[in-house]
């Protein structure tokens, strides 16, 4: 229920529920009732049901975990493009970074401050996220995109969706200042982004 409302925004009433999940209108109403008391679903005064803000709660506990599945695979990345390498995943609209790492050998490489939130329009990163809304959950082809100079830092990006999270979109990317060869560094931002994927399932 709580992902039919999240692809819902204009909410559902109980019957619209009940007929989309194939369930009875009583049994949709316990639950109803019981994630309201939980802040997880709110009904407006038209009887429609939409996501409640307790959901927000729940988004924020994922955050550690995600950090903890990425960091050694942000570690190697970094260390294998010699960019700086970060995860980041959409939080109210816009990217917010939660991880990074930097490169261990590099002489120059860019900082990225983890925290530190852009519009999704902007960079790499923002764009892999749009691009895969467009997909209707198919895989991007190629599976990154890049970005050349129109980052927060004015350097080169390439991104990946990380796939099979359940009600977080998010991305790993490299950020560098001199444009990084496509080719050789969208197939490893790719296999990070499988990795940590793989990482959050095991």
């Amino acid at each position: 229920m709580l992902k039919l409302l999240a692809h819902t925004p204009d909410g559902l009433t109980i019957t619209e529920i009940a007929a989309s999940l194939s369930m009875g209108r009583t049994v949709v109403y316990r639950l109803v009732v019981t994630l309201e008391q939980h802040g997880l679903v709110r009904r407006s005064v038209d009887g429609r049901c939409r996501l409640g803000l307790g959901v927000l709660a729940l988004a924020r506990q994922a955050q550690p975990l995600l950090r903890e599945a990425a960091a050694p695979v942000l570690r190697t990345l970094a260390d294998t493009t010699a960019a700086t390498a970060y995860l980041g995943v959409v939080d109210a609209g816009e990217l917010l970074t939660i991880a990074g790492a930097e490169p261990s050998r590099a002489d120059v490489h860019v900082a990225y401050h983890i925290g530190a939130r852009a519009p999704l329009e902007r960079g790499a990163a923002g764009r892999a996220i749009l691009a895969s809304r467009t997909t209707g959950g198919r895989p991007l082809e190629p599976p990154w995109v890049v970005s050349t100079g129109d980052a927060a830092t004015g350097g080169f990006g390439i991104a990946a969706v990380v796939t099979g999270i359940a009600g977080v979109e998010a991305v790993v990317g490299v950020i560098a200042l001199a444009e990084p060869p496509e080719q050789v560094v969208g197939p490893l931002v790719s296999q990070a982004a499988t990795e940590i994927s793989i990482a959050l399932m095991e």
